[in-house]
């Protein structure tokens, strides 16, 4: 293990480079809670720094829900960290309320100049969803409104900003067929405006979305459960259904993406790791995830060692171990 806290279950991680040094921030709940599924509704963000990736030094909890009554009193989940043209840093994550019962996701903003003490921008919230192309909450179609995990870059076309988050699409009739990733642009990281999504299908839910540019080709990493394949991409895909990391590949940002052949990069059934981040160093790429369950299907909860992951010849993600089998 990597990122641990004897006390306390860790699982989605996200990372920002200041220097030399990284900065990891995680989602945290107690193990007092004695049921991880309870872990969900008592997260707080975590920081810890390393200067390779392998040895951290916990700096404690850096963000957590607001005071009630606020759009983001119930939790603050996973997010991403980027370095605005103010040379501030902007944490962008998701949020939900409990007059809502947590039941609909909203995206809020916080800004900090030393990556540890972070402000919300206003009351927080930066994003909501509207118009009829995302779903909404639908009792008995899906169990929440997604609109999560929001992974905030440069736009690589202009002068501005791009975010991806975790969403539905509408006007699907199968429900795992509705998973999407949604997008909104920016000119300053302050005032969002919601796009169409830029991918829709395959599963119910795409989550903890990266999207990040190796070579030529965009990738988009995503998470999701073997419970949530669609049908359609169950019946054409090279393995049953996994619990784990895939990922999209694209020749723009914006789009057309494709969900990439072959099995997934890295799933399995109980799932052992989850919701993977690439990281690029001066050494080459490296691949972190949580450990998420152990032989017999309990939660463990921490971010596993980091793992050497590349491109073959033809542009397609696998682990530096896989290279001599996949040649």
């Amino acid at each position: 293990m990597v990122i641990a806290l004897d006390d306390k279950w860790i699982w989605d991680s996200w990372y920002a480079r200041d220097g030399d040094t990284w900065h990891a921030f995680f989602l945290q709940a107690d193990k007092s809670l004695s049921d991880p599924e309870l872990r969900h509704w008592s997260a707080t963000h975590g920081h810890a720094v390393s200067t390779d990736l392998v040895s951290w030094q916990h700096r404690g909890t850096c963000f957590a829900p607001a005071p009630a009554p606020a759009w983001d009193d119930c939790t603050t989940w996973t997010g991403s960290v980027v370095r605005g043209d103010d040379d501030l840093w902007h944490l962008f994550y998701t949020g939900s309320s409990r007059a809502e019962r947590g039941l609909k996701q909203r995206i809020g903003h916080a800004i900090s100049s030393d990556l540890h003490d972070w402000h919300r921008v206003g009351d927080g919230q930066c994003l909501d969803l509207s118009g009829d192309v995302y779903e909404d909450y639908t009792p008995g179609r899906w169990h929440d409104r997604a609109m999560r995990d929001p992974w905030v870059m440069r736009d690589p076309a202009g002068n501005g900003w791009l975010m991806f988050f975790t969403a539905r699409a509408n006007a699907t009739a199968e429900p795992n067929a509705a998973g999407a990733i949604g997008l909104a642009t920016s000119a300053d990281l302050h005032a969002w405006t919601l796009r169409d999504p830029v991918f829709v299908g395959g599963f119910g839910q795409l989550e903890v979305p990266q999207v990040l540019r190796i070579g030529q080709r965009w990738y988009c990493l995503f998470s999701t459960s073997g419970n949530h394949w669609s049908a359609a991409y169950t019946e054409r895909a090279p393995q049953a259904p996994v619990t784990g990391t895939h990922y999209l590949f694209a020749d723009d940002p914006r789009g057309p993406w494709a969900i990439a052949p072959g099995p997934f990069l890295d799933g399995s059934s109980p799932c052992r790791r989850y919701a993977g981040r690439i990281v690029q160093t001066p050494e080459g790429m490296r691949f972190l995830g949580f450990a998420h369950q152990s032989e017999n299907g309990g939660f463990v909860g921490h971010v596993m060692e980091p793992e050497p992951i590349e491109t073959d010849s033809e542009g397609w993600l696998l682990f530096s171990r896989h290279r001599r089998s996949a040649a």
